[in-house]
């Protein structure tokens, strides 16, 4: 049996993705919520940027660690959804992050990406930047592909 039909699925997904991202759709709905953007996706790459405001910020005044796993956890996410066929989902089993340097206001840029896709299990990492491409915190995450029952409605 060809494999045709399954690359065609999988393309499909990636080609939803990269259509909702350039018409500025917000693909992903805690997006709205928090500010941030799916700007950039592609096979096994995703990039979110976030315009950091006073509203991110941690009782300290810096930018809340958890805005940071959010957009990280976001951009390794599609970077995963982007090899996935039409019949798959995903979630995440785990999440690491380092906080490497503190961050007030201004834009952060999560690009996350695949180290290794397997059938099941999926590994990955994300580096959150500045504009001047100071890296302030670096992730690394274990996703795992759903399939069938465990896919459905999700």
């Amino acid at each position: 049996m060809s494999t045709q039909p399954q690359e065609k699925k999988y393309k499909r997904l990636l080609e939803r993705l990269e259509a909702a991202v350039s018409a500025g759709d917000h693909p992903i709905p805690i997006g709205k919520l928090l500010g941030f953007h799916v700007v950039e996706v592609g096979e096994g790459r995703g990039v979110v940027e976030m315009n950091a405001e006073g509203r991110h910020s941690n009782p300290m005044g810096t930018l809340h660690g958890g805005a940071l796993c959010t957009i990280a956890d976001t951009a390794m996410g599609v970077a995963h959804i982007s090899l996935l066929k039409e019949d798959e989902s995903s979630t995440t089993l785990e999440m690491k992050i380092n906080f490497v340097r503190p961050f007030w206001q201004g834009k952060v840029r999560a690009v996350g990406s695949v180290v290794k896709h397997g059938r099941t299990v999926t590994l990955l990492e994300c580096d959150v930047t500045d504009e001047a491409d100071n890296l302030l915190a670096r992730a690394s995450s274990t996703y795992m592909t759903l399939r069938g029952e465990q896919a459905r409605g999700r």
